[in-house]
Order: structure tokens, then C-alpha cells, then sequence
């Protein structure tokens, strides 16, 4: 009876094993450039879970067109079983509905192994600004007779996205001012030739201790550990309010079950690590164990939610 029970554990890790042993290092892609949050992100993941699962694993940057780049090597891959990728909301809640025609399927080419973080999202104003919270903010801006200009990392971002969901529930008159990445963006805000922006706490952390800009509200549902001291949007009076970035680990849809339960109990445990934990922290991001199937609803429930934002604002990027 042991012998058998062995026997059946054996073949139930031998996706696992058949990575492992045969040679062959597993390309984690990114769809980003080197030195950026989601390449930092990847490569802690990808030192913990090598470590913990005895599999090499190489960080490959494939930045461009909105991550499609990536998003479409991983889908057309032929080594569905050592290709693993970090994505974000763009890949798989935004941009089916910002391009008329994508390479890939955000529903059917990707199996979801797992998310694995939340980026909060803080709207920030410029220091010549007169609001310190949202309803000093609301008065300022109805005031504006052309309008207030706002920045984002580009078109179609979480970022330009949470502005648009932050329009409809306020009625404000807004302009999108579409920026290269966060940083240039809110180096304008800092400067002051830009009012307002929401930022991701790992690129407007250091901007936001160090006073360049102000920080109105956390986009978030919860306060965020980082500045427990700043009220959320909702806290605020928008009820409900909720936008941030999100990452998920995917495999191509043609990877084995059992290598993506193999892949989900590896990240699940780097997420819970002490290190991992506190480095995210320190970065400002939050992060989100969970099964495969629940990243998988996740992901459906958020591809809904902003297809609707998407759609009712009429962004589209072709």
C-alpha cells in the first residue's frame, strides 16, 4: 500500500519533475523594459520560486504596444511548459477592448497560475494646487472654466483608467495629458505644469514622503499600510470607488494542470514568504495569493468592470 501511494505521489509531481530535470531553463517574460516594477517584481518571484522548486528560471523583457508583444510571443509559444509570464490588467482586462484586433486572446491562449500583486493607485495634485483632500479638490476643479488637465504613463494604463472611472462618479470636466511612464508624468506634476494624476505607490511613494506632491486619497478600498494615514477615495465620499494596478503569473493555455498547481503552490508560498513580503513592502505593493481558479474569476470579473469604463469613455488605441 505505501509503495502505491508513492507511486501515485510520483506521478502526480512529474510535471514538475520533468521540468526540473531536463535541462531546460523556463523563460519568465516580461512585458516591460528592464528596471521597471513589473522586471523588480519578476525577478524576486522568479529567485524564490527557482529556489523552492530547483528550476531555473531566466527574466525576459519583451517591452512594447502595450505588453501585446509579450503577450503574444507567450501565447504562440511551442514550449508551453517552460514559458511562464508576468501580466498585468492591461494584457488581460484592458486591452481586448482598446484594440479593435489583438494576436492573442486574453480568454482562451493563457491559463492563469495564480495573481500575484495589487499596485495601489494615490491621486495626487500638484503643490500649487489649493486642495488638501477630495472635496476641496471637487470645489477647485468646478471652478475651472476650461477645464483641469491630468497625466498618465499613456493611453489605456490603470492609471488614465482610474481618471476615467473617477470622471464619471464626479462629473468633472478632465483632460488627458498622455505621458511616456509614470515618472516623466509626475515629474510635471511636482513641477506644477500638471494639476493632478493617480500613481502607483511604487513609482509616487518616494514623491509623496518627500513632499514634492500631495497626496488626496488612496484609490484603494482599504487604506494602504505605506500611508496609513491617508484616507481612501471612498472614505471621502465616493462610495465604492476602487481602481488599481494588478499582476498575475500566466502560462500558455496548453500548459498541463498539474504544472500550473505545481507553479500556483511555488508562488503562493514566495508571496507568504518574509522576504517577499517585506520587499514588496517596501515598494509599496500589496500581495495576493490565491488559487489558479480564483485568479481566473478575478481576472474575468475585471476584464468586465473596465471593458464598461472602457467603453463608455470611447478609448480606443487603433
Amino acid at each position: 500500500m505505501l509503495r502505491t501511494l508513492r507511486r501515485l505521489a510520483a506521478l502526480a509531481l512529474f510535471p514538475l519533475a520533468a521540468l526540473a530535470n531536463d535541462g531546460k531553463p523556463v523563460e519568465w517574460v516580461v512585458g516591460y523594459a528592464p528596471g521597471g516594477g513589473s522586471d523588480v517584481v519578476a525577478r524576486m518571484l522568479a529567485d524564490a520560486m527557482g529556489k523552492s522548486m530547483r528550476q531555473s528560471f531566466i527574466v525576459v523583457n519583451k517591452p512594447g504596444a502595450g505588453a501585446n508583444i509579450a503577450a503574444e510571443y507567450v501565447a504562440r509559444t511551442r514550449s508551453p511548459e517552460h514559458t511562464v509570464s508576468t501580466v498585468d490588467s492591461a494584457v488581460l482586462a484592458a486591452n481586448p477592448f482598446l484594440y479593435g484586433k489583438l494576436t492573442y486572446s486574453a480568454e482562451k491562449d493563457f491559463a492563469l497560475a495564480g495573481m500575484i500583486a495589487r499596485f495601489p493607485l494615490v491621486m495626487v495634485v500638484a503643490p500649487n494646487v489649493p486642495a488638501k483632500n477630495l472635496q476641496e479638490f471637487l470645489a477647485w476643479a468646478r471652478t475651472a472654466p476650461e477645464g483641469v488637465s491630468y497625466g498618465s504613463p499613456g493611453v489605456g494604463s490603470p492609471h488614465h483608467l482610474a481618471v476615467e472611472l473617477f470622471r464619471s462618479q464626479t462629473g468633472l470636466n478632465l483632460a488627458h495629458v498622455p505621458y511616456r511612464g509614470a515618472a516623466p508624468a509626475l515629474a510635471d506634476v511636482a513641477g506644477g505644469q500638471l494639476p493632478f494624476m493617480f500613481v502607483d505607490t511604487s513609482s509616487g511613494g518616494p514623491f509623496i514622503s518627500a513632499g514634492k506632491v500631495r497626496a488626496i486619497g488612496v484609490a484603494s478600498p482599504q487604506r494602504v499600510k505605506t500611508l496609513s494615514d491617508l484616507p481612501t477615495l471612498a472614505e471621502q465620499g465616493l462610495p465604492g470607488f476602487e481602481a488599481y494596478a494588478w499582476q498575475a503569473l500566466v502560462v500558455p493555455a496548453a500548459t498541463r494542470a498539474a504544472t500550473v498547481e505545481t507553479l500556483n503552490k511555488a508562488l503562493n508560498a514566495a508571496l507568504q514568504s518574509d522576504d517577499v513580503k517585506a520587499r514588496m513592502q517596501a515598494l509599496g505593493i500589496e500581495p495576493l495569493p490565491t488559487t489558479a481558479a480564483e485568479a481566473t474569476r478575478y481576472a474575468a470579473q475585471e476584464r468586465e468592470r473596465w471593458g464598461r469604463v472602457i467603453r463608455n469613455a470611447n478609448i480606443r488605441l487603433d
